[in-house]
Order: structure tokens, then sequence, then C-alpha cells
């Protein structure tokens, strides 16, 4: 039996080379944007009051009274460990490399009269990978450390316009063009060319691609002391093109490369929250933030060589079982000023995975996260200067043979025990003209 389930594992590894690795937070997305929206957990829809609304909601533009501009930095830094043991058949301790994943934004606003602002912010809404130790895996890949490596980006541009309808209310919207990055080395398994199994070595595929979307926002300020938001933003299919290639099929008299596409589907979202005033120099945050995952089925990759098509059909690995689920985050934030020009935050916000334990693999697995907030923020005549820092820790998973078999998984899924952390630092600068 453990030399049958090795033989469908060494065989269907291939399937794995959808997307990217690292398990990135919500999704395939990232879990905010801005050094202070985030240091208060990303509950930040109900506030939207600095550079970072293009993100958050837009409305919050409508309220501003001068120029704006602000610049953001990120590391991402992930540690995943995965262990699999099947004696006498193959064990497997793994832990990917010391890797950073560097996100940010720029953006700029102006008021062009009492009620009508504009402005433009590019951003990464997404950016993760893996990075693995090839020899960890030596007892599956025939020997020899191939590399497993994965990253994802997407770069968004978007115009914004925001009109305030009253002192109270503004509505704002943004045009989101999207620009996809996706490269992946990886073991592209063994397969029976006629003369017996092949090991075919090193796989490689680099693809980009562009998708178009919306963001629809609102927020309200009944009073001095409260707001509230509510950001819609539309699905947007990136269409993937690019190449893969797979050296020692050419050593076999074989098409070495061939040029593929798929389509990358980032679904809907709908967010809200309310930001609090109960005593002078304190805000308290709350958001709910719904994102629809369960648009996420399977994913397609068409191969235009016929030769490849025809391999990976036969093969089962131009289509990846999703089954991803709608998931909800809570988020909590809070900002108490010190002083005039010092402010310290925290946040807290809850994650949930999207993904089922019957589709978790090396490079896509997907964890229950708990994140923990803070930063600190000093302002000075329109300068502001903030610094932060994330922990999300992930929850273990712990994948069986016996579940990804009833499932039908087995090769595109993985079993074993998954762990996952990560350390997000981040500064923030911006000028109020």
């Amino acid at each position: 039996m453990k030399n049958r389930i090795y033989g469908i594992m060494a065989a269907g590894l291939l399937a794995l080379v959808l997307l990217t690795g690292s398990g990135l937070a919500n999704g395939l997305n990232l879990n905010g944007l801005g050094t202070r929206a985030v240091s208060m957990g990303g509950a930040f829809i109900g506030l939207a009051d600095d550079f970072s609304l293009v993100y958050w909601n837009p409305a919050g533009a409508g309220f501003l009274k001068q120029p704006l501009i602000g610049a953001y930095l990120t590391d991402l830094i992930p540690t995943n460990k995965y262990q699999l043991v099947e004696p006498p058949v193959i064990a497997i301790d793994a832990k990917t490399k010391l890797s950073h994943y560097l996100g940010f934004m720029v953006a700029y606003y102006r008021p062009l009269s009492d009620n009508l602002t504009v402005g433009v912010g590019v951003y990464t809404p997404s950016g993760l990978g893996a990075n693995w130790r090839g020899e960890d895996f030596q007892e599956m890949t025939l020997g020899v450390a191939y590399d497993w490596t994965s990253k994802i980006g997407m770069f968004t541009i978007s115009p914004v316009l925001a009109w305030k309808i009253s002192d109270r209310l503004s509505v704002g919207a943004n045009l989101n063009i999207n620009y996809g990055m996706f490269s992946l080395k990886r073991w592209a398994g063994e397969a029976d060319m006629g003369e017996g199994p092949m090991d075919l070595g090193q796989y490689e595929e680099s693809l980009h691609g562009w998708g178009f979307g919306l963001t629809l926002g609102i927020l309200a300020r009944p009073a001095d002391w409260i707001s509230a938001g509510l950001t819609v933003k539309t699905s947007s299919t990136v269409k993937f093109k690019g190449t893969a290639e797979m050296l020692y099929l050419g050593y076999a008299g074989y098409p070495e490369s061939s040029d593929l596409k798929r389509n990358i589907r980032w679904p809907w979202f709908v967010g809200g929250g309310v930001a609090i005033k109960p005593v002078e120099d304190l805000v308290v945050t709350a958001d709910l933030q719904w994102t629809g995952w369960s648009a996420l089925k399977s994913m397609d990759t068409s191969y235009l060589d016929p030769f490849w098509n025809q391999m990976m059909a036969l093969a089962g690995n131009d289509s990846i079982l999703l089954d991803w689920k709608d998931r909800m985050q809570v988020r909590f934030g809070l900002e108490y000023r010190l002083t005039p020009e010092f402010s310290i935050r925290a946040g807290y916000y809850s994650d949930p995975s999207p993904a089922p334990d019957y589709t978790m693999n090396i490079l896509l697995p997907s964890f229950d996260f708990q994140s923990f907030n803070a930063g600190i923020g000093y302002e000075w005549k329109g300068l502001s200067l903030n610094w932060g820092v994330e922990f999300l820790s992930g929850k273990k998973r712990d994948v069986t043979v016996e579940e990804l078999l009833a499932a039908g998984t087995l090769g595109q899924a993985m079993p074993g025990i998954y762990r996952m952390h990560l350390i997000v630092p981040s500064v923030s600068v911006s000028y109020r003209f």
C-alpha cells in the first residue's frame, strides 16, 4: 500500500504547478496595506483617513481638505515547515529557506473642489512565494535536489474618484488595473514515455497577465466621534500567458517547452467597518470582511503545444481541484495619541483558511491565521512617519492519506503535517501639503 501511495505522489507531483507556495493570507491576497492600517489589525474601512484609503475605502478621499502623498514598504518573511513519515518508503522533514517578499504602495490625492477629489494609487495586493530546500525532498525526487520555488505577485494601478455628498457623507470608486506575475520551479515527477519510467527533471514556468476590476466605497461620519464605511471590490480575472519548460523532455526527443495559458480569478470582496472615538485621543475600530473564495473551484491550464497538451491531460495535470470556501475575517484595532506628535497602535484579526485539507500541498498550503499587530506613529507639520510589525500564526494542519484517497486528490494534494508563521515589518511616510 505504501509503495502504491508513493508512486501516486511521485507521478502526480506535476499537478502542483498552479499558484503560489507560501500560503498567502486570505487566499490569494495579502491581508492589508499601509503601516497605520495594518498596525490597527486592518480594521480600517470605517476610518480610511490616510493615504492607504485607495486599498481600504476610496470614499475616504472625499473628506481630504488638502493634497496628500504617501509611500509604504513591507517585507513578508514566511517560515513553512512540512513533515511526512511513511517508513520504509519515504520520510521528509522540510523547511523553507529564509526569504523576503517585498510589498509597497505609493498614492497621491488632490482635492479639485470642496466636493471632488481625484487621486491614484500603485500597490501590491498580492505578493508572496515559497523557497523550499531541495535537499529536504531528495527521498521523493530520486536522490536529486531539485529547486522548489514559487512566487506570485500583482501590481495594481488604481485611479481614484471621490465625491463628498455632504459634510457627513462621501462616496468613492477605483478602477483597478491589475498586472499579475507568476514563476515556479519544481520537480516534474516521473512518466512512462514508452521505454519505462523516466525522470522528467526540473519543471519551470514563468507567466504574466492583465485583469481589471472596480472598488466602490461609501463613508459616513454622522458625528465627530463615529464613522462607518462599506467597501465592495468586484472580481478580477487575470489572464496569464507564459512558457513552461522541462529540459529532460528535449533530451528524449520531445518538445522541451510549451506556451501556456491560465486564468486566475480574484473574487468578490465585501467589507464593512466602524470607527469610534470614545474618549479624547483614542480611536477604536472594528471590521467584518468577506471574500467569495467559493468562486475558485478549480484551476485550469491550457498547454498550446499538442504533445504537452496531450501529456498533461492524460496525467490529469491540466486541472487542479481547489474547492475553496467563502470566508469572513473579523478585525479589531485601536490608536492612542500619547502626545500631539506620537501615537501607539495595536490590532488583531482572525483569517480562516478557504482551502480544505484535501487540496493541501507544499506549493499551496493554506492556514487558519491569528494575526497580532502593533505600531507607532510620529506626526509633525503635515509629515507622518509610521512603523509597524505583524505576526501571523498559522494553525497546524495534519493531512492524512486516508482523507486524500477518499477525496480522490492524492497526487495533487500531499499528506503530511504543515506549519507556518509570518513576520511582517513595515514602514510608511506621508505628507499633507
